[in-house]
Formats: C-alpha cells, sequence, structure tokens
C-alpha cells in the first residue's frame, strides 16, 4: 500500500469511473434469488440464482451471479441471459457526461484487504467499458501500443462506495479523496482523487458469461464474504468534480433488493 497525495493535476486526470449501487427501495426487479450451494461441474452452479426478464437488454439480465475460489484466487463470475459484454455505451467525444456501463460484485470485504482505508465504504470488484475515457494508465488492454486509449474495452476496477446525496437522495457515489488527504491507496491507484483502482486483471467473456479471477495474499477473509451481483449504467458528472461519478440507472440485481445473499463456493 502507498499513500499518495491528491493534487490539483491528478483531480484534472482525465477519466472518471462510476459507482454501481443504488439502495433496495428504488430497485424495481422482482428475481428470485437462493444462496450458497456446493461448487459443482455446472459454471452456473451455486451462488445466486435469479429470474430472467428483469431487463430491458438481454445483455445486462442477471440470471446468475458467483463467487468461488481457487487455491488463491477468487473467481468473480456472472451469467446473463443474453451475450454477455455485447453492448457497450455509445461514445460522446467527451469525458464529462458521458456514460459507463458495468458487470459489478458488491461484497462485504473490508476495503483494506486490497489497499484501501480501513472500514472506508462499500467495496465492489467492477468490469467496466466507457468508450470517452481511459482510467487504467498502466496497462494496454486493446493491444495497440498505447495505454491510454483502452476504456472501450472491457476492464476490472475495485471502488470503494459511499452515500451521495450529492447525486439524490438516498444515492451512492464512487468515494472522494478530499484535496490533500493521503488516504492508504493500491499501488495500481489510477491516480483520480477517489477511491478507485485499476489492477489490470483481465476479465473473460464467453457467451452468456463474464468472469474476472482476482489473486489474494489471504484468501481467508474473502470466504468468508458476502456478494451480490449488479449491472448499471452510470454517468460522469458534467463538470468532471466532485463527485465524479452518480449512478445513472441500474439494469437488475441478482438479489432483486441488494441485500447481498451469496456465499462464497471453495
Amino acid at each position: 500500500m502507498t499513500r499518495s497525495p491528491v493534487t490539483n493535476q491528478a483531480r484534472r486526470a482525465r477519466g472518471a469511473l462510476w459507482s454501481l449501487m443504488m439502495p433496495a427501495a428504488l430497485f424495481a426487479s422482482t428475481s428470485c434469488a437462493t444462496a450458497g450451494g456446493e461448487q459443482a461441474a455446472d459454471p452456473h452452479a451455486g451462488g445466486i440464482q435469479a429470474e430472467r426478464g428483469n431487463a430491458e437488454r438481454a445483455s445486462f439480465d442477471v440470471v446468475h451471479a458467483k463467487i468461488a475460489t481457487d487455491g488463491n484466487t477468487a473467481v468473480f463470475h456472472m451469467a446473463v441471459a443474453g451475450e454477455a459484454g455485447a453492448v457497450k455505451p455509445a461514445p460522446t467525444g467527451e469525458t464529462a457526461g458521458s456514460d459507463v456501463y458495468a458487470y459489478v460484485w458488491p461484497t462485504t470485504l473490508d476495503p483494506s484487504k486490497v489497499g484501501f482505508p480501513q472500514n472506508a465504504g462499500i467495496l465492489a470488484l467492477a468490469v467496466t467499458a466507457h468508450p470517452d475515457f481511459d482510467d487504467t494508465p498502466l496497462f494496454d488492454e486493446n493491444g495497440d501500443g498505447r495505454r491510454g486509449n483502452d476504456g472501450a474495452t472491457w476492464h476490472s476496477h475495485w471502488v470503494v462506495l459511499g452515500p451521495a446525496p450529492e447525486c439524490g437522495p438516498d444515492a451512492l457515489k464512487v468515494k472522494d479523496i478530499p484535496e490533500g488527504a493521503s488516504p492508504d491507496l493500491p499501488k495500481t491507484w489510477p491516480g483520480l482523487p477517489i477511491l478507485i483502482d485499476s489492477p489490470g486483471w483481465d476479465p473473460t467473456f464467453a457467451g452468456d458469461t463474464v468472469e474476472v479471477r482476482v489473486p489474494f495474499e489471504e484468501i481467508g477473509p474473502v470466504r468468508g464474504m458476502a456478494f451480490d451481483g449488479v449491472t448499471s449504467g452510470l454517468k460522469v458528472n458534467g463538470n468532471l468534480h466532485k463527485p465524479f461519478l452518480c449512478i445513472a440507472g441500474t439494469f437488475d440485481v441478482a438479489s432483486g433488493d441488494l441485500s447481498l445473499p451469496g456465499q462464497v463456493t471453495y
């Protein structure tokens, strides 16, 4: 972990992420979910089983969400009614006001387990795409030899979420870092004044499924956490100032009520 001061230069850094959850009262999904279950040959066994037909787009209609462990690696898995990753936001040509689409696993894991301050908020893993900006400066996801033009390629983030009255009643945001503050941050923090990490774990898309393999030094806390599965659309703040990113809309929630009923299988 590092302690990195937030500067005006970082604040102006090109990019912003999203946030991806809304309180249960705002969800209209009628998903039926079951938690737990033994790991089996069926990749969609265990985890949270959800009903089809709760999202307008099949590629964001969550039917299954699971987190399993393989040694010291956590495998984040989500299945949808259509082709996962088939739909991305339309480019606008500007970072401000642009859209972000995301597959998200909100968890009860403490943010300090991945390099953020302890008890900082809700830790979530997200797979996102946003063609109007890049927020993974260390990696060349599209393989063209440049590291600053990969936002449209699906990629992974850790984010810490917290209340955002600025975004609306009961809304959430990716938590801001106050100017001059030096919180604990992951080594792959992308320089934005928010609690976000760009660790470079490539998501894998296959038919109806998206997966991300995440290594941990200590897998014990991961096995004890709870989780949910969410698909969401987000919008970058029009003035690129705090809050950087407010929730624009949730497509579907595996549990139906964001109750985080999922239990990690191992």
